[in-house]
């Protein structure tokens, strides 16, 4: 709902750092809420997409935190993270010190240091991982594990309700992101599961859009990640892509990383990691992940559908 000129100017200026595939859905939701966004992005096109939403694309992210009272993160890599957390530290000045919300799926470690760079700037974090699609936003079914200092989460809430309602405190920084990996491991496994299941109904003779319509709402076998992805895999187009496999392949590591690290067995979600391999290997990187019904399919001997093979682009 847009707000008047005299809330607008009485809520805080927010920045987004990241304006990639969620980083750029969070600016413009907030735009359309009444909230003046700055944004950074090292893409032009993405800068340019949060200037047609109304947003205001600044040269750099020591810009975006001297103009903005909060700061979103939204970043794909630890080094990207890691980066922005300098320059956001090195732009703090007095009384303008923002609060930072980082929102990506990276190792706790490489979040922790993160935080600690801030903090010794006087700068306060919030860690708040997503689970969740940028189209899953649409519908407000996001989930933000949101964790921290419990004065900088209160300040937080009234931004990240702009997104979803679904906004649990689970303690103190890098809760979230440890609540963030749990989700993700399930997410892994469902998905393979239900390209698994498609499989087999259709080697069964079954039309798998039935067993959609009939699982897809039950209270005992129906999940949100079946709802998204068992469309994709019925109609066997995985663009455009609610979570690359490419990307995917970044979360898995460092799930798998986290629990190895921790000398946790996790047996089906280490099964599920070579059919998301194979998928790549396959040139579905950039497709969605329910791409791995095709992986299992072909294991199945269920003839191909033609396709244009997914590529990187060339940088």
């Amino acid at each position: 709902m847009k707000k008047s000129k005299d809330t607008a100017a009485a809520l805080p200026v927010v920045g987004v750092i990241g304006l990639g595939i969620m980083g750029g859905i969070m600016a413009e939701t907030l735009r359309r809420a009444g909230y003046a966004v700055n944004g950074y992005d090292i893409a032009p096109a993405a800068r340019a997409r949060l200037k047609r939403a109304g947003g205001r694309p600044l040269a750099s992210t020591a810009a975006v935190a001297q103009q903005s009272d909060v700061v979103i993160t939204s970043l794909a890599t630890s080094a990207a993270l890691a980066a922005v957390a300098r320059e956001v530290a090195a732009a703090a000045a007095p009384g303008r010190r923002p609060l930072v919300i980082e929102t990506s799926t990276l190792p706790l470690a490489d979040k922790d240091a993160a935080a600690s760079v801030l903090k010794r700037a006087g700068i306060k974090a919030l860690d708040c991982p997503i689970s969740g699609t940028a189209a899953r936003m649409k519908e407000r079914a996001w989930t933000i594990f949101v964790s921290g200092e419990a004065k900088a989460r209160k300040t937080a809430m009234p931004i990240l309700r702009v997104f979803t309602d679904n906004l649990p405190e689970v303690g103190p920084f890098g809760h979230g992101t440890r609540m963030k990996y749990a989700a993700n491991h399930l997410v892994a496994i469902y998905n393979v599961a239900y390209g698994e299941v498609v499989t087999f109904a259709r080697k069964m003779g079954l039309d798998p859009r039935r067993m959609l319509e009939l699982f897809g709402s039950s209270p005992v076998l129906g999940t949100g990640v079946m709802r998204l992805r068992m469309p994709f895999m019925l109609e066997r187009t995985y663009s455009p892509p609610t979570m690359k496999v490419e990307v995917w392949q970044k979360d898995m590591q460092v799930i798998g990383d986290m629990a190895k690290s921790l000398d946790c067995p996790t047996p089906l979600f280490t099964a599920c990691a070579p059919i998301y391999t194979t998928a790549m290997a396959q040139g579905l990187a950039l497709e969605d992940t329910a791409s791995v019904a095709e992986v299992l399919g072909a294991m199945a001997g269920l003839p191909p559908v033609a396709r244009r093979r997914s590529r990187k682009p060339a940088r």
